[in-house]
């Protein structure tokens, strides 16, 4: 065997966490963390701006093993680490998928952000955005490429709601008009009900990523950015790429082609 081979490494299902300041994105991981860490094989990648605050949070509630949950410091605004350059997490999801091989799934929570926030599907297969009814009942019709280009928003908090006086009901049927009758989760961690739909919606999510029918949203064109490989991609329609495991990614309007 050579001095330095690695063993191919089983690439893992990546979802991404997007959403406001204080909408509940960390609880909402530690939350999956709890309900699917004792049947799969998890991973936690956290951004902040400067800080591994958030990182912190997830090791200090024990929901995960603390060496699988690794933190980004972006130093820019969040959008910029999960869309426009996503090599920092990029890097971190697959340094953690080879040190804990196999990985079933990787959580990526984007640092907070506005209603713009969504991910490249260079980075994640799938992704959250996050709202809570302590931001107001409104929030969820006035739209925006997070709330519309998510594969699911979250509704969260709902057991606030009568202290905050949201109609969560209405809050859903906005949240559902926005985003044309696509997945909404009304969530809260006291209502099991919600808890068992958001642990399904996971597990049906990687039973297509595994059955190779999984495709991942484009929220947009994406800006030139590196893989761990440290090559500079550029993406227009129909563009091709080769990763640092020899895997050929195809772009184009028919959706993201992975040839292997």
């Amino acid at each position: 065997m050579p001095e330095h081979f690695h063993p191919p490494v089983q690439r893992s299902l990546r979802l991404g966490v997007a959403g406001p300041v204080g909408t509940g994105k960390s609880s909402l991981i530690a939350l999956l963390c709890r309900e699917l860490g004792t049947e799969l094989s998890l991973g936690v990648i956290t951004n902040d701006i400067y800080t591994d605050e958030d990182a912190r949070f997830l090791r200090s509630a024990g929901v995960l093993a603390p060496e699988r949950i690794r933190a980004v410091e972006t130093g820019a605004c969040p959008h910029t680490a999960i869309r426009d350059d996503v090599s920092q997490n990029l890097l971190a999801v697959e340094d953690l998928e080879q040190d804990f091989s196999p990985v079933d799934v990787v959580l990526v929570e984007s640092g907070g952000d506005n209603l713009t926030a969504t991910f490249s599907p260079a980075l994640v297969d799938a992704q959250f955005f996050v709202l809570d009814v302590a931001g107001g009942g409104d929030v969820a019709r006035k739209g925006g490429p997070g709330i519309s280009g998510a594969d699911v928003l979250i509704v969260n908090k709902t057991d606030l709601a009568p202290y905050v006086g949201v109609d969560v009901e209405q809050m859903v049927l906005d949240a559902s008009a926005a985003r044309d009758g696509r997945t909404v989760i009304a969530l809260s961690r006291t209502d099991p009900p919600s808890i068992a739909r958001l642990r399904q919606w996971v597990l049906d999510t990687l039973a297509a990523f595994r059955a190779g029918s999984l495709r991942p949203r484009d929220p947009g064109p994406m800006a030139p950015h590196a893989h761990a490989d440290g090559v500079v991609h550029v993406h227009a329609d129909d563009s091709v790429h080769v990763h640092a495991d020899d895997s050929v990614h195809v772009h184009g309007s028919g959706g993201h082609v992975h040839q292997h």
